[in-house]
């Protein structure tokens, strides 16, 4: 049955946002501190990891290059988090996104998996690395637009 009401099927923005990764180190960061200068204030933003990781230095530069910082957090695991209410969880790697659908099993939390490369793995030159990791910061940033942004605009 279709609902003629002009909000009908149309994604909301959530209320409280939890980017999850593999280690809290690069994607989810990432992806923290874009969606924290892209949306209101009132919108609650987080990052973790499934497993604790290290602060990797290229996401500082490419976060940088756009005037953003990283989370002032050292990388946090699920298990650290103090809150762990969220409207979505958005899962960057095939290994949060199982983790993510465990842990909200039993509640009414909407998950998206955004499939995001790791580019910890690339080699090159120190430009060809950072190229690996813009090419991540600009994907989430497109996906964090279109989901999270444009939707409260259609």
């Amino acid at each position: 049955m279709e609902s003629d009401a002009p909000d009908a099927g149309k994604p909301r923005r959530p209320g409280a946002v939890l980017f999850v990764c593999g280690m809290n180190a690069i994607r989810s960061p990432m992806a923290e501190a874009i969606a924290r200068a892209m949306l209101p204030s009132g919108v609650y933003v987080a990052s973790a990891g499934v497993r604790r990781g290290e602060s990797d230095p290229f996401v500082d530069a490419v976060l940088d290059e756009l005037g953003l910082v990283a989370p002032k957090h050292p990388p946090q695991t699920l298990d650290d988090l103090e809150d762990d209410y969220f409207d979505l969880v958005v899962t960057l790697s095939p290994e949060a996104h199982h983790a993510a659908l465990e842990l909200t099993r039993q509640t009414a939390v909407e998950v998206e998996y955004w499939p995001m490369p790791d580019p910890s793995g690339t080699t090159g030159t120190r430009d060809q690395i950072l190229d690996a990791y813009r090419d991540v910061r600009n994907r989430l940033e497109k996906h964090i637009v279109e989901r999270l942004i444009q939707a409260e605009n259609r």
